[in-house]
């Protein structure tokens, strides 16, 4: 009888630790896609931003005027990506879903 108790416990043990561990990782890719997330929103309000024809050095303060919702690190992120979205064609630009794409090569990296 006592050392079925030990095994429980030792099984409980072993689950509770199993079960901490494997929890950083997750929380560390919930971390990364929220990261990549907020990037992908910064990349399509630059994508909008080009659609409405918004000249690409006006495009920081036209962004940060839409007031937008992710944390305000973010909006470094603007100038970084307006040259990526502005020298594209505006088919491609219309056609093309810019931030899930940018989010999808976050996410892999």
């Amino acid at each position: 009888m006592i050392f079925g108790e030990l095994k429980m416990k030792f099984v409980s043990g072993v689950t509770v630790a199993a079960l901490l561990g494997g929890a950083a990782p997750v929380w560390a890719q919930t971390a990364a896609e929220v990261d990549c997330g907020y990037q992908a929103a910064v990349v399509e309000a630059v994508r909008q931003a080009r659609i409405e024809r918004v000249k690409e050095r006006k495009v920081p303060e036209h962004v940060a005027a839409s007031a937008p919702t992710w944390p305000e690190k973010y909006n470094a992120v603007v100038p970084l990506v307006a040259p990526w979205v502005y020298e594209m064609k505006m088919r491609d630009v219309k056609a093309n879903d810019l931030g899930a794409a940018w989010n999808e090569m976050c996410l892999a990296r």
